[in-house]
């Protein structure tokens, strides 16, 4: 048997088992063969290195390898497919590199797979093929550099500076210029060089959400250099500052990337709103400094989540109450949650932004009593307004920052209904929605995350069950009774009030039609004669 060990990592033409041909594409290594043996009948294989292990990548690598085989320059398997296949994990958003005509290439791809490709920069010769059914993304570039190595030695953290020929399988073909195979084993993140992150800042929140996301720590000159960084993120579009944030959101850990970003120095340049809540100090039952309380709300906001899906490991803890109550509405909130607003964002991704932002009134808003007791007045509506700016110039749209502005407006409401002591009537929780909609629900869980982080836990256990209360009546309310409570079908329409009392149109139809509906929904009227009667009587 031939030893083809000294032509790892190039292809052979072999007529039997000689060596016909040699090249680093199928294509060169045929023509080698055609040259040298035009009459003989060869097969072509791969070389790899020997005692690799297997990776864990894709079946699709499967079906693209014998189209990259008839290509005529090498082509790589890069970035965080790589990473994640020596982590023992499957990504199924695959980046490929090559010296040229990447985009040429994307095309011809998505035709053999019979799916959509797009140009995505064809300055920088960047294509993408999309396979909707798998929700893949193949993206083709070019080499930025002269090679690969220069190409690798590009890029942002030497974890995702490793290379596999795409016709490899195995971890002995990996190319790894950096170290990044001792960084993974380290779980360590680890810029490449001194312009890493300057070159392209937002490569400072990409390297704090990849230590989240992967459990892994910074290393220490790393972190001094996303410091020194961080002032150039100005410079940076905001699409793409809004789209790390709300990965970093959208993390395990949202408080420890709020944490972070403060301490890296990221927090004022991208959010100097929620930047100046730190050290503004707050009243009992908070024991918290504003900045260091939302980063609170964010971490009990996970436990909050994962209560309702999954049994507490203490079920007579606060999230074991949290559970046992209110894990039937589980269901319905993770189809609100997995919604798609205009711009892409899930509802979940709202919910967390509510977070971050329910006290961001609070800086402008503190006073100090007669008492000595500190207050925050009107810091929602404040809060709500400021809210509606910053995301605005982070370009969330419009439908987005209307919700994330009604859960920060509205996030004080169940904790106000629980205080009053009050049974929750229908009207109650008519006017409650009819103000928050859809973010009413955000709102009342967001309300139990606030509730245990003021008081690091349930704190007294009447004011906890009496919180409790509320939310499991206003989330009952919603999905079991939302026609009969939360928007009751009209019994009249206004073309009915101003036909029956003679009204002419404008604001005083939706009056009354907005009072109809509430004393539908608070069980007062039934049938469309009491709804004229009604509107007679409040016009009259």
């Amino acid at each position: 048997m031939t030893d083809l060990q000294p032509y790892a990592g190039r292809w052979v033409a072999l007529v039997g088992e000689e060596v016909a041909g040699i090249g680093y594409t199928a294509v060169a290594a045929a023509h080698a063969a055609r040259r040298s043996r035009p009459r003989d009948r060869f097969t072509l294989q791969f070389v790899e290195p020997p005692g690799g292990r297997p990776l864990p990548l894709p079946a699709l690598m499967e079906q693209l390898r014998p189209l990259f085989a008839q290509e005529n320059d090498p082509i790589y398997l890069v970035g965080g497919a790589v990473r994640d296949a020596l982590l023992g994990q499957v990504s199924y958003d695959l980046d490929f590199v090559q010296p040229a005509g990447a985009v040429k290439l994307s095309f011809r791809v998505a035709d053999a797979l019979g799916v959509p490709a797009y140009v995505l920069d064809k300055e920088r010769d960047t294509g993408r093929v999309i396979l909707p059914d798998n929700h893949t993304y193949l993206d083709f570039a070019c080499f930025r550099g002269p090679d690969l190595a220069a190409d690798l030695v590009s890029r942002d953290f030497t974890i995702n500076a490793i290379a596999l020929p795409a016709a490899a399988h195995t971890d002995a073909s990996l190319i790894d210029p950096t170290n990044g195979r001792a960084d993974l084993q380290a779980k360590m993140i680890r810029h490449i060089h001194d312009r890493s992150l300057l070159d392209d800042p937002v490569r400072t929140l990409r390297g704090l959400r990849l230590a989240l996301r992967l459990g892994f720590t910074l290393a220490p000159e790393t972190a001094v250099a996303i410091a020194n960084a961080a002032p150039q993120l100005t410079a940076v579009s905001t699409e793409r500052i809004r789209d790390e944030l709300l990965k970093l959101l959208q993390t395990n850990q949202p408080d420890e990337a709020v944490h972070q970003m403060a301490a890296l120095n990221l927090l004022p340049v991208i959010l100097p709103e929620i930047a100046a809540a730190a050290g503004v100090t707050q009243s009992p039952p908070h024991h918290e400094d504003v900045l260091t309380h939302t980063i609170s709300v964010l971490r009990w906001l996970v436990q909050v989540e994962g209560a309702l899906i999954g049994a507490a490991d203490d079920p007579s803890s606060a999230l074991g109450d949290i559970h046992n109550r209110l894990a039937v509405y589980a269901p319905g909130l993770q189809v609100h949650w997995q919604r798609v607003v205009d711009g892409g964002i899930k509802g979940g991704g709202l919910l967390r932004l509510g977070a971050l932002y329910h006290d961001v009134g609070k800086p402008e808003t503190r006073t100090l009593d007669e008492n000595g007791r500190i207050r925050f007045f009107d810091h929602d509506q404040q809060g709500a307004a400021i809210t509606a700016r910053q995301l605005h110039r982070l370009a969330l749209s419009n439908d987005a920052v209307s919700h994330v502005r009604r859960i920060v407006a509205g996030h004080m409401r169940p904790l106000l209904l629980a205080q009053s002591g009050r049974p929750l009537s229908r009207r109650a929780v008519y006017r409650y929605f009819r103000a928050t909609g859809s973010a009413g629900l955000d709102i009342a869980i967001l309300s139990l995350a606030d509730h245990l982080a003021a008081r690091n836990g349930p704190g007294e256990a009447a004011e906890w069950e009496r919180l409790l209360s509320v939310v499991s009546q206003l989330l009952d309310h919603y999905f079991t009774r939302y026609e009969e409570t939360v928007a009751p079908p009209l019994l009249v329409n206004g073309r009915d009030l101003i036909t029956e009392l003679q009204i002419p149109p404008g604001p005083e139809i939706g009056r009354l039609l907005r009072l109809i509906q509430e004393a539908q929904a608070a069980g007062e009227i039934h049938t469309r004669d009491q709804a004229l009667a009604l509107a007679r009587h409040v016009h009259s």
